[in-house]
Order: C-alpha cells, then structure tokens, then sequence
C-alpha cells in the first residue's frame, strides 16, 4: 500500500511539473493525487465496486483541490488535474485498443465500456464535488435572506 500511494505522490507531482504548476503547490498537487488513489485502492483491494471507488475518489480529489485552492490561493486546476491524473483508467483504454487491433472485438468491447464507466465516474465526482461547493458557499447567503443579517465572524 505504501508503495502504491508513494507513486502515485510522485506520478501527481511530475503532472503539476508538466502542467506548470507553481512549485509551492507541487506537494499538495502530490498529496490530491495520493489521497484519491488511495481511496480507489482500498475499493480495490477489498474487491468493492470499482467504478464507484473512482466515483469517490474523483469526489474527494475535487473537495480537497477546492480547500487547496483557497488555501493557497491559485486556481482549482492546479491541483485538480495533478490529482485526478492516478485515476485515468489510461491502461485498461490502451488494453481495449490493443484488443480492437487484433480483431477481438469481445474483449475489445468489454475493456471499452469499463474505460467509458471510469471515466464517466471520474466526471461525475468532480461534478458532484463542485455543486457541493457551490450549495456549501451559499448556505450563509440564505441566511442574509432569512434573518436579514450576517452572521460575522471575529
């Protein structure tokens, strides 16, 4: 596990590099990509649901690249892209190509399809954890509405 989660720290950190990233945010980039494959792992590991473990992953690497943004103040992208990188089902998309090159058309379509699930999973986790973002940001603006008043923090 340690050796998984180890490169997928490096593998998210080369893809900031790629993506010129700043290089203050190269760890964190490292630390969004390590997290979400972890989570993905242990779905694999214990022979869960796989596309939903991508689902969640994807969910998670978006929540946390929204508080990094924030935090670090650069956009959302940096991390997000670094992040998700571990999760791209890139070999499994080369297999099913592999098996349309060599006329097996079954196998082909099967390694399709499950490409197409992990991807689409992927989407929709960073979907989800952007309009949780959204509905979470505007929460204190309902309460202007109601009250007719913000509530300040000190």
């Amino acid at each position: 596990m340690f050796q998984q989660l180890l490169t997928s720290f490096i593998a998210s950190a080369g893809f900031g590099i790629i993506f010129n990233a700043p290089r203050r945010t190269l760890i964190q980039c490292g630390v969004v990509g390590m997290i979400g494959w972890g989570i993905y792992y242990l779905f694999y590991m214990y022979q869960l649901n796989v596309v939903y473990g991508t689902f969640i992953a994807a969910f998670f690497v978006g929540i946390i690249s929204q508080i990094f943004a924030r935090l670090y103040k650069t956009p959302i992208l940096n991390f997000t892209v670094g992040g998700i990188i571990p999760l791209v089902p890139g070999g499994l998309a080369y297999d099913a190509m592999r098996h349309f090159v060599q006329y097996d058309y079954n196998g082909a379509v099967s390694l399709a399809s499950r490409v197409l699930l992990l991807s689409v999973a992927i989407a929709i986790g960073l979907l989800t954890s952007e309009v949780a973002n959204q509905f979470i940001r505007k929460i204190p603006y309902r309460q202007v509405r109601k009250t007719g008043q913000l509530n300040q923090r000190k």
